[in-house]
Order: structure tokens, then sequence, then C-alpha cells
């Protein structure tokens, strides 16, 4: 009976002291959700998301700033950073990157400072793994430039900004550059950047504690002419990457060459069915947590593209589309359990939830469709 006791004891104390995985699975978690603002947004929200059920909550208004049309967290989970998509800030023809502390009880977030994006039309931007800098690309005027942070999450003035030239094939879109998409390659001190007018992916050295961006050698591989590279993203074992093209609806398979920078193609796949005949354009793209699936979102047909990958040459294979329930999902999100993928419908106002199957990739409709005035991006923060 003593001995019974004892055990009776420590397994309590084992269930006491250290919570369980599916408990912990299943607290919610913080998403903050970008947008333009206009008659239905006033800035960032946010809501809570369950990962058991996949549902969000009503979204509230956790920061009010203009266009915040795209989001990025601190490593540290304690300050978010957002672009405000706008062609003057302070009088000056550049837009602008705000700095917020995250209060994780409330959701709200508090403006810490804001500075200049180094550039016209800021449209994406990502911190490096550490959190010592911003980088950012200014799709208007086809730059990028890298703030450096301080401990307290502030930003400083642009240390670096490198002005694009040049332009491609589509006088209507390519006349010039527009960089549209810029984060640091896994594992090296180098930041990739995709420019849609350019149709180039371009590669600079980066000293992150110093914010200092230089041209890496090589300092760029050219896509397709006509393609328009908008976004891009790394497989989980840092070998492949994926790029996909809004101007022709295609993902392009990359392996990738470590400190040589060298990105070298072995496949473009179409993002669309082949009896599509309207118009349509791409815009996210993202690898599933498990390197099984990659993702990506057709404007004009409204849909999630899928895609499985071949395990020996990264390859993919297209396995079906997923209506999105709404009109252009510029951008979706993957939860990190990846049991989930949320698309935000821009130009219907609304976040669709679908589930996973993590056997085929396939996506399948919770009926779940939340209202938020023009979403177009999504950041889990896990609580």
């Amino acid at each position: 009976m003593k001995t019974n006791n004892a055990l009776l004891l420590a397994v309590f104390v084992m269930a006491t002291s250290f919570p369980s995985i599916g408990r912990a699975a299943e607290k919610s978690q913080l998403v903050y959700i970008g947008t333009y603002t206009g008659a239905k947004s006033k800035g960032i929200y946010s809501a809570r998301f369950n990962p058991k059920t996949g549902q969000l909550s009503q979204p509230e208004l956790a920061a009010e700033t203009k266009n915040p049309s795209f989001l990025a967290i601190h490593p540290n989970h304690r300050f978010l950073y957002a672009v405000g998509e706008v062609d003057r800030f302070q009088g000056k023809p550049e837009g602008a990157v705000s700095a917020f502390s995250i209060d994780p009880k409330t959701a709200s977030l508090t403006l810490l400072n804001q500075q200049p994006s180094g550039g016209s039309g800021p449209c994406h931007l990502d911190l490096d793994p550490k959190g010592k800098c911003v980088l950012v690309a200014n799709y208007g005027s086809g730059s990028i430039a890298a703030l450096p942070l301080a401990a307290d999450g502030k930003l400083g003035e642009p240390a670096s900004v490198i002005q694009h030239h040049g332009s491609s094939v589509n006088k209507g879109r390519q006349s010039g550059p527009h960089a549209h998409f810029i984060t640091t390659v896994p594992g090296e001190n180098v930041a990739v950047t995709c420019d849609l007018g350019l149709d180039q992916v371009l590669f600079y050295d980066l000293d992150a504690p110093k914010a200092s961006l230089k041209p890496h050698e090589p300092p760029f591989v050219s896509i397709k002419p006509g393609s328009g590279p908008r976004h891009l993203a790394f497989h989980p074992n840092k070998k492949w990457a994926y790029l996909i093209n809004e101007m022709a609806s295609t993902i392009a398979t990359f392996r990738f060459a470590g400190k040589s920078g060298m990105f070298s193609e072995t496949q473009t796949i179409s993002t669309l069915p082949k009896d599509f005949t309207g118009n349509s354009s791409c815009a996210e793209v993202q690898v599933h947590p498990s390197g099984k699936f990659v993702y990506g979102s057709n404007r004009g047909h409204n849909s999630i593209a899928i895609f499985s990958v071949d395990p020996r040459t990264g390859d993919l294979t297209s396995v079906g589309h997923q209506p999105t329930e709404g009109k252009t999902p510029r951008h979706f999100a993957i939860d990190p359990s990846g049991k989930w993928l949320l698309a935000e419908n821009q130009d219907s106002d609304s976040i669709a939830t679908f589930s996973i199957d993590e056997k085929t990739g396939m996506l399948k409709s919770t009926g779940q469709t939340l209202e938020v005035g023009a979403p177009v991006c999504l950041e889990f923060l896990p609580l």
C-alpha cells in the first residue's frame, strides 16, 4: 500500500508540474490580421484561434494604422511590425514601417514608433532570425531597405536602402522595378528578394546587427520573362525553394546551393486548372510544416492550388484546387500545427477556414467564415 501511495504521488506531481502536450496544443492562439484600410477597416485586427476546432473569434481592432498590408512578429513574440503601404510619409514620397508592442492578455497593440520604409508603396517585410533588423520591400519604388532594431523593439532609421533598376517584357506592369518580397535564406547571412518588374530573384549579404545589405555574388537569378515573381517559400529541409509568379500563374521549384546563393530551377508548374480560360494572378505560396505539400493562391480563379512534393527531388505534382469561398485570396496562412489553412479574401471582406488532410494535403471547408474588411495578411502568435 505504501508503494502504491508513492506511485500515485509521483504521478500526481508529474501531471501537475508538466502540462500535457495535448492540453498545451488546445490553448488558443492570437491571430493578427493586416488589412487595407477603408470603409470596413481601420488597421490591424486581432482574433483568437482555437487549434482544436479551427474557429476564429470575432475580430477586434488591435491598432489603428493606415494600410498595414503585411505583418511580421519578432522572434521573441513581444513585438509586431507592419508596413504602411502608402506613397507619402512625413511629407516625403515614401511609405512607413511601424513597431508595436504586444499585450498577450488583451491582444492590443501599442505603437512604439514609426520610420520611413526607404521607398514608396512598401508591401512586404520580415525580420532576421535573431530579430536584429527589419527588412522591407517597396513595390512602388522598386527598392529594399534594412532597419535596425533596438532592444525595446523600436525601429531605427533605414541603415541600408538599395534601389533596383531595369525593366522586363510587359511594359504595362514591368516598365520599372517592383520589389515584392524579402526574407532571409535559412542558415545563411543572406537576404533574398523577388522583383516582379525585373523578373529576377536577387541576393544580398546581410549583416543583421548593422542592418547592412550589400550585393551578393552571384547577385541574382533570372526568371522566365513576363513571369512576375512575387513570393518565395523555403522547404523545411533548406534544400528547395518555391517561387510563385504572379503574372504567369506558375510556381517554380529551385534547388538551393547554400552559401553560393545560387538557385537552380528544376520545374515550373501552373497553379491553374488546364481548362481555366479566365483572368487570374497568383499571390501567396507556402510550404506545409511537414514538407509534404505546397500551396499557392489564385486571384481570379479564387482558389488555393494544392501540390504534393516529391521527397527525392522537391518537384511538385498538382493534386487539386480548393475554392476559397470568397474573392481575391491575396494571402493565406497555415497554422503552426499544420491542421488548418486560413484564406484571406480581400475583395469579399472575409477569412475562410479549411482543414488540411495530413495524408493527401487536400483542403476541406469547415463552413467557418469571418467578416474582416479587406484582409490581406494573417500572422499566428502562439500563446
